[in-house]
């Protein structure tokens, strides 16, 4: 080799390119891939209480910091199995957890995850919503909407628990956006109704970010996608649900313009395989794209939906936890097969192609 080809590969080296073979310059490879995974991990605390006012989120938290690093490291290896591109994360208790969690990921399976997390407004359970992207994942923004006394007079109900993130996907050679809300719903069948104007609000503030989105945009003409996925604690059933309810008014994004409904991802799942929960029969987690997202335009390389699937078996330790071990004796349950939450996480996969 040269001296002059040995001062050409330190330059490059310097640059930032890097030499695959003699004489070639390797272009960073596009991903083929891009995933979404959402899980309510179900009172997700650590043993620390020293930072936990109410008395509830000391009781839930773990016992001891050997339980506590059990189910991290559980969580941790759950994810790094099917890594995801973005994880949303329903009843963690803080961005402290969120911060132990991704290390466990990097320390125990060598994955790299960013956290983020905007502090809620449920000051009785403290429970919270986050979101985990890989490090390579472009992350432009996030946030968090405020219901004002205004708003909740118009028929608006405040959302405690959410987070909205504006995504980069590499598609081609060019970006696309996507816009993501990661919601937790009021819980119980009886709050149906609340549940309803919570998705007004959600909705409401969807189009609010999508119109900055969109007038923010340095290129025209950029596609922007929009997927909003949680704990919806809806009673409504794939393929039966009622255009008044919780999930109708989510999809319909509260308003009366069919063209940018929502598409439950459920209905690509076989009926046997879709309950996300310990109650039998219930589907409380969800995952609803724009439509642009289920449809792969033949002879244009896009994102479009690969599979989506209800994946327990990263939740179960064994056979699942009956309702009186998981919720009256959860510690007491051996540790090879105790489940790490009452909800079962759903992973949608979508191709760049």
């Amino acid at each position: 080799m040269t001296n002059d080809t040995m001062r050409l590969l330190f330059l490059l080296a310097l640059t930032g390119h890097f030499i695959s073979g003699f004489g070639s310059v390797a272009v960073a490879q596009q991903p083929s891939e891009f995933s979404v995974m959402t899980w309510n991990l179900e009172w997700f605390f650590d043993n620390q209480t020293a930072d936990n006012p109410s008395e509830l989120g000391r009781e839930k938290s773990a016992p001891s910091r050997g339980q506590w690093d059990w189910r991290r490291d559980r969580v941790a290896a759950a994810i790094a199995k099917v890594q995801p591109t973005v994880v949303a994360l329903q009843e963690i208790e803080s961005q402290n957890v969120m911060y132990f969690l991704t290390r466990a990921i990097d320390r125990n399976h060598g994955l790299k995850y960013d956290d983020y997390v905007i502090k809620g407004e449920d000051f009785y359970t403290e429970q919270d919503v986050a979101l985990l992207a890989t490090t390579t994942t472009g992350v432009q923004s996030i946030s968090r909407g405020v219901v004002t006394p205004s708003m909740k007079s118009r028929g608006y109900a405040s959302v405690s628990k959410h987070l909205f993130a504006v995504v980069e996907i590499p598609v081609n050679g060019k970006t696309e956006l996507l816009v993501i809300a990661n919601c937790h719903l009021r819980a119980m069948a009886e709050k149906g109704e609340l549940r309803a104007k919570q998705a007004r609000t959600l909705g409401l503030w969807l189009e609010r970010l999508m119109a900055g989105v969109k007038a923010s945009q340095e290129i025209p003409d950029q596609p922007v996608h929009v997927l909003v996925t949680g704990d919806f604690n809806t009673e409504e059933l794939a393929g039966k649900i009622s255009p008044d309810s919780d999930l109708g008014v989510l999809m319909s994004r509260g308003n009366d313009d069919p063209s940018d409904d929502l598409v439950d991802l459920h209905d690509y799942i076989p009926a046997q395989n879709r309950t996300t929960h310990l109650l039998p029969g219930r589907q409380f987690d969800r995952i609803l794209v724009s439509r642009d997202l289920v449809v792969d335009t033949p002879g244009v390389v896009d994102v479009s939906l690969r599979d989506v699937t209800v994946r327990s078996d990263l939740n179960f330790g064994g056979d699942q936890d009956t309702q009186d071990e998981h919720w009256n004796n959860y510690w007491g349950i051996a540790d090879d097969q105790r489940d790490i939450s009452d909800h079962n996480p759903v992973l949608a996969r979508f191709q760049i192609q």
